[in-house]
């Protein structure tokens, strides 16, 4: 309630600050909110959006523009006066100039890259320059590096001349004469040392690096696995181009999520957010998919038309297909999804197929015995409730569902394991072998497990 009644109040006074029109008491109200505050302020108010940026000090400006949703900053650039425009985007960190810039047509790129200044121009053009989705896209230039032959009074020095412009200075990166990597020293070891030290005393030659050409999925992994808030980029001749930062990377780790998502839902990635999205455009993301789990779906018809005959013989068996179809699919989406889910954090890699194999193969058994209990005594007492439903034969129908239920889940929780890791295998994403693919695989062969356990119990007596 407390919260309720602080953002009530803070809406209210930057209401009043709207309506008194003075410039001086609006720029000091919105530059003394936190910046997620201004932030809230301008989703609330998508009409004054623009002036709100326009009456904040570049500097948090910079900082609320950073973490806007996409759509608010187009619509911020395209209304801002160009000459704010220009000073936002020439002093937008250039990691974050660049994944701006790479959601917006080319056209736009060429009028907004025209109001930088020429040395921004030149790095915004490089980093551009650079693959979709590689880590050069998502480095910056903007870090303190140090000689080896430096002494430690000569690194703060350093630090005092260029940190301001530093995204972090929490490591800074040991370079030769050539603008070679030689390693990378945590703040905190500087300041520990004596002044007459010298850097190469500090190393220790062991520091990790990113590639510029590296898929940016590495990048989010390698920090995960080694709890760094910024780690070097280099060429392939090891010389330093930029650092990446842990705030980019979260970013991606973010949208790679959505994508898996959007993917095990049955769709196509949208490069765009879901309501700026053309409706012809979302419909090709998701028409794709659906016919080809429609053309899966006629299999099933295809595989009920072929046991028509034991389905006209005894009708009663065509009660429980949707049962067993549901309950294959039900499972096999499960599996995939967890599969996929720990694929995606690096719990699982193709080399641990076997071991997933003899889990969910145990899981199956487990699951399926559950579940085939349940049908089991559904037939049973389903008999008891209208007798004579299953003529003299519930036992054997009974048994049929329960064990065609222990097959299909069993089938079900071992195709879903498997197919993300043969994808996976064959260089694919195996977000694509999506909860709804597996259930269509699952339903068709579901139908051909039923009926042939059905053929094993009922043979000779009702088919």
């Amino acid at each position: 309630m407390a919260l309720e009644l602080e953002e009530i109040s803070l809406q209210q006074k930057f209401e009043e600050a709207i309506a008194s029109e003075d410039k001086l008491l609006i720029q000091d109200f919105l530059n003394h909110q936190n910046i997620s505050d201004v932030a809230d302020l301008i989703y609330t108010n998508e009409d004054f959006e623009s002036q709100i940026m326009s009456h904040l000090a570049i500097h948090r400006a910079v900082s609320v523009f950073k973490i806007l949703e996409l759509p608010t900053q187009k619509r911020i650039i395209h209304d801002l006066p160009p000459f704010k425009t220009a000073e936002l985007l020439n002093e937008l960190p250039p990691d974050d100039r660049t994944s701006f810039l790479s959601e917006l047509p080319s056209n736009v790129v060429r009028e907004l890259v025209k109001t930088l200044n020429p040395e921004e121009i030149k790095i915004t053009l490089s980093l551009l320059g650079y693959p979709e989705n590689s880590v050069g896209r998502l480095m910056t230039p903007d870090y303190v590096y140090v000689y080896e032959n430096d002494t430690i009074e000569d690194v703060f020095n350093t630090i005092r001349r260029f940190a301001k412009s530093s995204e972090t200075i929490d490591v800074l990166y040991v370079l030769n004469d050539k603008g070679e990597l030689l390693d990378d020293i945590r703040i905190k070891d500087f300041i520990m040392a004596t002044p007459e030290k010298k850097v190469s005393d500090l190393m220790d030659g062991r520091y990790i690096s990113l590639h510029a050409e590296d898929d940016q999925e590495i990048a989010s992994e390698i920090f995960r696995m080694n709890n760094r808030v910024a780690l070097p980029v280099v060429s392939k001749s090891n010389k330093l181009l930029g650092i990446v930062t842990i705030d980019d990377v979260l970013w991606v780790a973010e949208e790679e999520y959505s994508e898996d998502m959007q993917k095990i839902g049955g769709t196509q990635a949208l490069d765009e957010p879901y309501l700026e999205m053309p409706l012809f455009k979302l419909f090709k993301k998701r028409i794709g998919w659906l016919v080809v789990l429609f053309l899966g779906e006629m299999l099933t018809a295809t595989a009920m038309s072929h046991f028509e005959g034991e389905i006209q013989k005894f009708v009663v068996l065509a009660l429980f297909i949707p049962l067993i179809i549901s309950s294959g699919g039900n499972t096999g989406s499960q599996a995939s999804t967890l599969i996929i889910q720990a694929m995606a954090i690096g719990e699982i890699t193709v080399a641990n197929w076997w071991r997933v194999i003899r889990r969910e193969l145990i899981q199956g058994l487990m699951l399926g015995s559950v579940l085939g209990l349940i049908g089991f005594l559904r037939v049973l007492v389903w008999a008891r409730i209208a007798p004579g439903i299953y003529g003299n034969y519930e036992i054997r129908v009974a048994f049929t569902v329960g064990f065609a239920l222990l097959g299909v889940v069993l089938w079900g929780t071992l195709s879903g394991s498997m197919l993300p890791i043969i994808i996976k295998r064959l260089k694919g994403d195996p977000a694509v072998s999506s909860a709804p693919f597996v259930a269509t695989l699952v339903d068709v062969t579901g139908l051909v497990i039923y009926f042939s356990v059905a053929y094993l119990f009922l043979q000779g007596i009702l088919l």
